[in-house]
């Protein structure tokens, strides 16, 4: 079993394969942390130590390690839950009142309950153990069952408890076109706060942690948490004066304060969390696992081609499908018409909300377009920003009570749009019903649901932010219901929602609006440490890139996107004979290798040399591939080794290279390494093996 109880000490052992979280009930009804780590045999051997306060001005409230602290009482420390009671009463005192073990798919959950002593206010805390996975996952849910709303205000999901100081915590920052930079900092004294206040979880920071303690890739201890939200969210580290390092992570409480009314319930997200001894790999390796197996909707994602950098809001139905045959050509599997077919959109001025073909793009109709893309045996995907509106639109013309605003203020405008208010009724099933029918009228098979600016001036209530964002996850979760064979890929002005909390509800994910092939060697490094490769949607597109003014060779490009999920944006109707040719054996060759990148098990490789070289390994089942990048050589022109990792010691495998094939052992190729020589500026290759039968 992967969860025991010691009932002599109230002792709860929840394990998974190689992993342990232990926490207890001591003699006043505190819950406690007692550890977390590598796996422990029995629960009865935790004790419950006693407590002691320091002295008056470190009572035993603060300094003992509370599992789920509440605000209250002699508490000076973070803590993840804070109400208002009806009678102005700001103090929770939790009693502990028992617990329930269930069966899941995937392995057991532990639900705690506990009881404020006054109010009929309660408390459930859940832990759910996938053992398989190495990974646990906690969340809790608060309900009012008096006669009188309570008030919340903050709601963190979890508090967890390193007894270790001087640890290292790691995160990335970043903004539009540069999401997903990683940082490293010392933790020491004070605290590391982490937060988005702007509506979408992930351009700023990402909602995850990551401590270690001098970890490596396959070295050192790690612990990690993952939140599955896709909202405002805040996290906080802080090294205590006890001698332990806490980390605490949920809904952002800026501007927040959500009433439960009586009878009512929250959940808050869920943080998917585990433990590594042996470095970030194997942190990545049961993240990555999880998402795919249990998480992300099934089957490989296609081949796309994007038509938005060829036309961008140029749009018509004629140089539309000159570019499906062209996309067709190379390869391509599905085709995405993308900003500008509907209502006045002729800029960024006007148009959204006014979902309508424009007869004038496409006098036809959209049916034209389908069914030239579907007689080329491609899918047909559409560009959409359900949550905005512009000033000039119809939709905003007759309602211009739709959107977030203070009848007091000029409301903000944006990317000269407004935000829609999703929380009203109305508006839900505005959006709903206008995605339903042009899913229902349209041979549509894929949607990319895009959001363009943060959320402003949200008007009295300060619910919003978490509601605007379960509404998002309830429309999409209808529509795939009502339309189970399509794909929604989210893209929030690039990666502005890439989190846990999307990854269960859309299928295909937009990295960032960077597509420079260098810079996202960086970007998709970052995201791999958390995210899984299958969620990584990378595009080739044209140079000079628009973001970066870089001139990058188009083999480079191709390999740097073909480390996700391939996408084309280029306009391709200006290719040359030879970038045709390239592209073409590049879409071919990535077909070849989909299910090992989509699927396998990924590796961010050493690098031993002085060159820097970016070497990223790809394993499934007795095949792999290996990627190699050089951006830019130095005095020397110095070769790398490559070391596999993840092979068979006593197999052998056949290595293909441009220069022909070798055997070696995966003994071989995991100590000795390959010999690996690039020369020039963005040069780039990419290695297959596969195991000898």
């Amino acid at each position: 079993m992967s969860i025991t109880v010691s009932q002599k000490d109230s002792v709860f052992l929840l394990s998974t394969n190689s992993t342990s979280y232990v926490f207890g009930v001591d003699d006043r009804g505190l819950l406690r942390h007692l550890y977390w780590g590598g796996r422990l045999p029995r629960a009865e051997d935790l004790e419950m130590p006693v407590l002691t306060e320091v002295s008056t001005n470190d009572p035993v409230l603060e300094i003992t390690p509370e599992e789920f602290p509440v605000h209250g009482g002699l508490r000076y420390k973070e803590h993840c839950l804070k109400v208002m009671f009806a009678d102005g009463t700001r103090e929770l005192v939790y009693r502990y009142c028992g617990y329930d073990i269930r069966q899941t798919e995937t392995g057991e959950e532990l639900i705690l309950h506990l009881r404020d002593e006054h109010y009929a206010f309660l408390i459930d805390l859940r832990y759910t153990v996938y053992p398989a996975y190495d990974l646990m996952e906690r969340s809790v849910t608060v309900q009012n069952q008096s006669e009188e709303p309570v008030w919340i205000e903050k709601l963190h999901s979890a508090q967890f408890h390193i007894p270790y100081e001087n640890l290292t915590f790691s995160n990335v920052h970043g903004h539009w076109g540069a999401e997903q930079q990683r940082f490293v900092q010392p933790v020491s004294y004070g605290k590391i706060v982490i937060e988005n206040r702007r509506g979408i979880s992930s351009h700023n920071h990402n909602p995850y942690f990551v401590l270690d303690r001098g970890a490596t890739e396959t070295t050192g201890q790690v612990y990690f948490g993952a939140l599955r939200v896709s909202g405002n969210f805040s996290g906080v580290v802080e090294q205590t004066q006890y001698g332990e390092t806490l980390v605490q992570m949920g809904l952002n409480d800026h501007d927040w304060l959500l009433e439960l009314a009586p009878g009512e319930r929250l959940e808050a997200p869920g943080i998917l969390y585990g433990y590594s001894a042996s470095g970030f790999e194997t942190m990545s390796h049961h993240l990555h696992r999880f998402a795919r197996e249990r998480i992300m909707s099934a089957g490989l994602r296609p081949v796309l081609y994007n038509s938005w950098e060829a036309t961008e809001f140029h749009v018509n139905s004629r140089d539309q499908i000159q570019l499906a045959h062209r996309a067709q050509e190379l390869g391509a599997e599905l085709f995405v018409l993308d900003d500008g077919w509907f209502g006045e959109r002729h800029s960024t001025q006007n148009g959204l909300g006014d979902w309508y073909v424009n007869e004038g793009k496409f006098p036809n109709g959209l049916e034209e377009l389908i069914d030239a893309v579907k007689s080329l045996g491609m899918k047909f995907g559409i560009w959409v920003e359900p949550e905005m509106v512009n000033p000039k639109a119809q939709l905003y013309q007759a309602h211009p009570d739709w959107i977030y605003h203070y009848d007091t203020r000029v409301t903000d405008t944006s990317r000269v749009q407004y935000v829609l208010n999703a929380t009203r009724p109305e508006v839900r099933e505005f959006i709903y019903t206008m995605l339903d029918n042009l899913l229902t009228r349209y041979d549509i098979d894929y949607i990319k649901w895009d959001a363009n600016r943060p959320i402003s001036q949200t008007g009295p209530q300060r619910d919003v932010w978490h509601k605007h964002i379960r509404t998002v996850y309830e429309v999409v979760e209808s529509l795939k219901k009502k339309h189970p064979n399509v794909l929604f890929e989210a893209c929030a002005s690039g990666g502005g929602r890439i989190d846990y909390g999307i990854l269960g509800i859309f299928d295909d994910f937009w990295t960032s609006d960077n597509t420079d092939a260098y810079d996202r060697l960086y970007i998709q490094d970052a995201y791999s440490r958390i995210y899984p490769i299958k969620a990584m949607r990378a595009w080739v597109t044209d140079c000079p890139n628009f973001l970066s003014g870089r001139v990058i060779p188009l083999k480079f490009r191709f390999h740097s996107a073909m480390m996700g999920s391939l996408g084309i944006g280029c306009n391709i109707l200006k290719f040359t004979p030879e970038e045709t040719e390239l592209a073409k054996e590049m879409i071919r060759r990535y077909k070849q290798i989909r299910p090992i990148i989509q699927e396998g098990t990924f590796y961010r490789l050493e690098n031993p040399s002085c060159e820097r070289y970016f070497l990223y390994e790809y394993l499934k089942e007795s095949e792999g591939v290996l990627f190699a990048f050089l951006p830019q050589s130095r005095v020397g022109h110095r070769g790398t080794t490559v070391r596999l990792r993840g092979l068979e010691e006593e197999s052998v495998y056949t290595v293909t290279t441009e220069e022909g094939e070798i055997t070696k052992s995966g003994g071989y190729l995991m100590r000795h390494g390959l010999a690996l020589r690039l020369t020039g500026d963005y040069a780039s290759t990419m290695i297959r093996f596969a195991k000898k039968e």
